[in-house]
C-alpha cells in the first residue's frame, strides 16, 4: 500500500470507521464491574484481506494498535482492527487530523463532535464526577 492522503483517509473512515466512547452507566447495577468509568476510542474494522491498510494507517498516524478480530457469526468474516485508545494521541493526533480533514457524512461528523465534546470533559476529569458522568453518558446515546 502507498503512502494515504488525508483524502482516501477521511473516505476510509467515513465508510468503516468509528468514534465512540464507553460510558458507565451509573444507575445500571452490573453483575462484573468494569474499571473503566470512560473509555474513549477511534478504530477502524476491514475484513482479513484489507488488513495492510490497517498497517498504512497505523504509519501514517504513529499510534495505535492494528489487531485480529475472530467473528464466529454466520456470513461474516474474520476481521483486523485498527484502534486508537490512548487518550494523549487521541487529543493530539486523531482529533487534530479530522479538526483539519473534515468528515463527509453528516452522521459521521455528528459523532465526531460529539466524541470531542466528550474527550474535553474526560480531558477535565468530568467524567470523575456523578453529575459529569451522568451528562457524558446522556450524550454518550446520542450517538451512532
Amino acid at each position: 500500500m502507498q503512502n494515504l492522503t488525508p483524502d482516501y483517509i477521511v473516505g476510509l473512515v467515513d465508510g468503516e470507521g468509528s468514534f465512540t466512547v464507553y460510558i458507565r452507566d451509573i444507575d445500571k447495577e452490573k453483575k462484573v464491574i468494569r474499571r473503566t468509568i470512560a473509555e474513549p476510542k477511534f478504530y477502524i474494522k476491514l475484513i482479513e484481506k484489507d488488513k495492510d491498510i490497517l498497517y498504512t494507517l497505523k504509519d501514517f498516524f504513529d499510534c495505535g494498535s492494528v489487531y485480529f478480530q475472530k467473528d464466529t457469526r454466520l456470513n461474516h468474516q474474520n476481521c483486523y482492527r485498527y484502534e486508537v485508545y490512548n487518550r494523549n494521541d487521541l487529543t493530539k493526533i486523531i482529533i487534530p487530523f479530522f479538526q483539519e480533514n473534515k468528515l463527509k457524512f453528516n452522521s459521521k461528523k455528528s459523532d465526531f463532535e460529539k466524541f470531542c465534546v466528550l474527550m474535553k470533559m474526560i480531558n477535565h476529569n468530568e467524567h470523575r464526577t456523578e453529575q459529569g458522568l451522568r451528562k457524558m453518558f446522556a450524550l454518550k446515546q446520542t450517538m451512532h
